[in-house]
């Protein structure tokens, strides 16, 4: 009886290995022996479960595990390990566990799998959803050991480290009666799959969770988008008009656009002084770009015939094109000196005016936090370039939006390299090429710009030097998952910001990622094939955009508080559901659905663009507008339209109002969400997209 206590209590520390003594090995099935070697499951305070194999549908065996307790059992981790029989050379989990100490928790299972691939095998594993959904006893997890060869799974309650890691916590507790716990298998080595290693992952989520999930989601909001998109506006431009809309005079022009963020501190029902959060500014950067968000409000402008929202559109286009240019480059923000300020013994942090302006750009870069000294980011000059021309294509053919992106494009093309990549950054004063991320996936969004160029021109220069951009992507990043940005490292998550760049995390075989730079390359892909209508690279863009895919929710989970099916996150290091990146989603994967003629894309395309507004407070979203209130007592009709970019962004959630932010972007939120909206409606019109 004492031996079983000792191995009980070793299995307590945190992080502990699987110990021979209290596990088994499974007997696997005659058509996964050439795929796995060993399949080993602990007990739970001795008692091993049942364990059963079936085959619910060619090349996938369901895994079903099941223990009776009579009386409560506690345990603070359970792990089952997959070994695989061959060495795999590539891996994709979720999170990243760069230690034993580290799991994959189940709060960032939004399509969970763990892949293991080799030249000519690949594994992948996933949790059984509908029994999770069951709410267990103690959470689930999963993990990667790449140099052991194992593919973990468990359970076991969790807590948040660095910013967003998991790892194990103690006090775990099965109740009494049946505990059940289950995975699916996924073996192949067909040739196409180990090409796209995610195409098969991907269908089989949403076949067994997610078109079911999207079809009961479509059925509880029956209400309007157009709704939301009405709100929006209400706030930005009426309600919280004296802080969101920002107007003045530049060059002699009158131009303005909605600042950067603004907070509940702002909101006309909050009883306190007003705090501002950050510097103001407005921004044309690839997150938060007001050139974007005046595109949609310019179609709405003019869809609902509304003269003075059509004329605060135009102001924001002609502060965009304000912004200085030297020799094609330009800045991505301009914004007003700060102060604080004393009131009754406590300081705030506030504005000095639109007389103190100056130009500068994005602090989330590894050089420098001031905005005005920051250097200059090709990637927020291409995407601004982009949408130049996408005004000009299809709102406008205001001929000074093509010169300012051809002027810049011009500039652009001297600095590709002999492989194709662009830079990510110029130094702000010599404008020549820094080191960090010179040859990053940030090369596909110049590609995109590059390649709409080519359409309206037809200079085959700007489409020789994207296609030569987008091979390089292609052939030396996109094989490796090596999808690093400028937000993987130098925004919130800044795991690794001195050290990992262009490595891998040992212990995972994976890069820090973020997907970002999926999803342009999946665009600029989309482009080359429409630019030389080869199927290489429509084949290309589709495993990008089926690993883009491996970041939308498929299911909703019964510990995420607010609504949750077709949402996205962000990094393999983060905790967010429904960003707000899922608004930029939305239309290109309508775009792929189309072009292959593939449904499930389209309708995930339409369950994204849907997500893109399930963070906004408003009678329409029940669920979010409850946990608003649980955190913000004083919200009320005022605020209708108030949008927090995400949720869940700390790795947790309560329905007390845990996972509930406290700002609007609105160029990352609420009005990226009534952009996205407005251009597709345009596109495909209002029943399509209803």
């Amino acid at each position: 009886m004492r031996n079983i206590i000792l191995i009980a209590a070793v299995w307590l520390l945190p992080g502990a290995g699987l110990m021979s003594q209290d596990t088994r090995s499974a007997n696997i099935p005659a058509s996964l022996n050439s795929f796995i070697q060993s399949l080993r499951y602990q007990s739970v305070n001795g008692q091993f479960p049942e364990i059963k194999f079936s085959a619910p549908q060619p090349g996938i065996t369901k895994v079903h595990l099941v223990w009776q307790f009579t009386q409560p059992q506690q345990q603070d981790d359970w792990q089952l390990v997959i070994q695989p029989r061959f060495k795999p050379s590539f891996h994709w989990a979720p999170h990243l566990t760069p230690t034993s100490r580290h799991i994959i928790a189940q709060h960032v299972f939004r399509s969970p799998a763990l892949i293991a691939l080799s030249v000519w095998q690949q594994l992948s594993i996933m949790p059984d959803l509908d029994l999770l959904k069951k709410n267990p006893d103690v959470d689930w997890y999963m993990d990667v050991d790449a140099p052991a060869n194992k593919l973990i799974l468990g359970m076991s309650k969790s807590s948040v480290k660095e910013h967003t890691a998991f790892v194990r916590a103690g006090g775990g507790v099965y109740n009494p009666g049946k505990v059940e716990f289950g995975f699916y298998i996924l073996a192949d080595n067909d040739r196409q799959s180990i090409a796209n290693p995610f195409r098969k992952p991907v269908d089989f989520l949403w076949e067994h969770w997610g078109a079911a999930a999207c079809e009961r989601s479509f059925a509880q909001h029956t209400g309007s988008m157009e709704t939301l998109v009405k709100q929006t506006y209400d706030w930005a431009f009426h309600s919280w008009k004296k802080t969101v809309w920002q107007e003045f005079e530049l060059n002699g022009k009158q131009v303005g656009a909605p600042q950067f963020i603004v907070n509940v501190t702002q909101s006309p029902n909050y009883p306190g002084e007003v705090n501002e959060r950050e510097f103001r500014s407005i921004w044309n950067q690839a997150w938060f770009s007001s050139l974007r968000s005046a595109q949609g409000l310019y179609r709405y402008a003019k869809r609902t015939q509304q003269p003075e929202l059509m004329a605060y559109a135009q102001q924001t286009k002609e502060l965009a094109l304000s912004f200085p240019q030297t020799n094609g480059f330009f800045p991505a923000l301009i914004a007003t000196e700060m102060e604080e300020v004393e009131i009754k013994g406590m300081r705030y942090n506030r504005s000095k005016g639109w007389s103190t302006y100056y130009f500068g750009n994005s602090n989330r870069n590894p050089y420098a936090d001031d905005p005005a000294t920051s250097p200059f980011h090709i990637l927020d000059m291409s995407y601004t370039a982009y949408l130049m021309l996408t005004w000009y294509k299809e709102l406008e053919q205001d001929q000074r939006l093509l010169a300012y992106a051809t002027a810049y494009a011009n500039a652009l093309l001297k600095i590709q390299d002999a492989q194709g990549f662009f830079p990510a950054w110029l130094d702000a004063k010599t404008y020549k090429p820094l080191p960090a991320l010179q040859q990053s996936p940030e090369t596909s969004q110049s590609a995109t710009f590059l390649f709409e160029l080519f359409g309206i021109t037809g200079n085959e220069r700007y489409k020789t030097a994207a296609l030569k951009a987008i091979e390089a992507v292609a052939g030396y990043r996109m094989p490796a998952g090596q999808w690093e940005d400028f937000e993987t490292y130098w925004s919130c998550s800044d795991y690794g910001d001195k050290t990992l760049e262009g490595k891998k995390i040992i212990r995972n075989n994976m890069y820090k990622q973020n997907n970002l730079g999926i999803y342009w390359t999946a665009q600029a892909l989309l482009k080359a094939y429409g630019a030389t209508g080869n199927e290489k690279y429509l084949k290309q863009g589709r495993r990008a955009l089926d690993e883009l895919l491996m970041y939308q929710s498929v299911w909703q989970p019964p510990f995420i508080y607010v609504d949750a099916v077709g949402g996205f996150g962000v990094m393999n290091f983060d905790g967010e559901w429904n960003d707000a990146r899922q608004s930029l989603f939305a239309e290109l994967l309508v775009e792929y659905g189309k072009a292959l003629d593939f449904p499930q894309y389209i309708k995930r395309g339409l369950a994204a663009l849907k997500a893109s507004f399930w963070m906004i407070y408003s009678p329409e979203n029940e669920k979010t507008k409850s946990q608003w209130e649980a955190k913000w007592k004083f919200f009320g009709k005022e605020d209708y339209g108030f949008m927090m970019e995400n949720y869940g962004h700390g790795g947790q959630a309560s329905g007390a109002g845990i996972g509930i932010g406290e700002f609007t972007i609105y160029d990352w939120g609420n009005g990226a969400a009534a952009e996205a909206y407005n251009r597709m409606v345009d596109h495909y019109g209002k029943g399509f997209v209803e």
